[in-house]
C-alpha cells in the first residue's frame, strides 16, 4: 500500500493511468486518444507523463516493435485506498468517524405544506 504523500499522482498523470485501467494496457497514443475525451494534449506530453509514471512504479512497461506497451501496476482500489488515507491524515487527524460525520448529511426540515387555500389560488404574473 502506498504511504507517502507523493503516492497520489497530480491530476494529469491520474487522467493518464484512468485511461490505462480502462484499456488494461495501451501504447502512448491508446491513451492519449483517451485522454484527449476530456483533454486534448500533445503526444510528447502523455508520453513524458508516462515515462514518469513508469519511474514511480505505478505503470510497467515493455518494448513492441518500435513502440513501448504500457500497464498499469497500481490498481485504482490501492489508489483510491492512498487518496482517501491521505485525506484522513490531512484533513481529519486519521479519524475516520471525523470524516464520516463530515460525509453525513445534514438533516434539513421537510418543506411544510402550504395552507390550503394556496393550492386553489392561480398565479396570475405567469398569465
Amino acid at each position: 500500500m502506498f504511504k507517502t504523500p507523493h503516492d497520489v499522482p497530480p491530476p494529469l498523470e491520474l487522467a493518464c493511468l484512468k485511461a490505462l485501467w480502462s484499456l488494461q494496457e495501451g501504447n502512448v497514443r491508446a491513451v492519449q486518444q483517451v485522454v484527449a475525451l476530456s483533454r486534448p494534449l500533445a503526444y510528447t506530453t502523455i508520453m513524458t507523463v508516462l515515462d514518469r509514471l513508469v519511474h514511480k512504479g505505478k505503470l510497467t512497461r515493455r518494448k513492441v516493435g518500435r513502440a513501448f506497451v504500457y500497464s498499469p501496476e497500481a490498481s485504482r482500489d490501492s489508489m483510491r485506498r492512498a487518496a482517501v488515507s491521505e485525506l484522513l491524515d490531512g484533513f481529519f487527524d486519521g479519524s475516520e468517524a471525523e470524516l464520516l460525520e463530515f460525509l453525513r448529511p445534514v438533516a434539513v426540515p421537510a418543506p411544510s405544506a402550504p395552507p390550503a387555500h394556496e393550492d386553489r389560488q392561480i398565479d396570475t404574473v405567469l398569465l
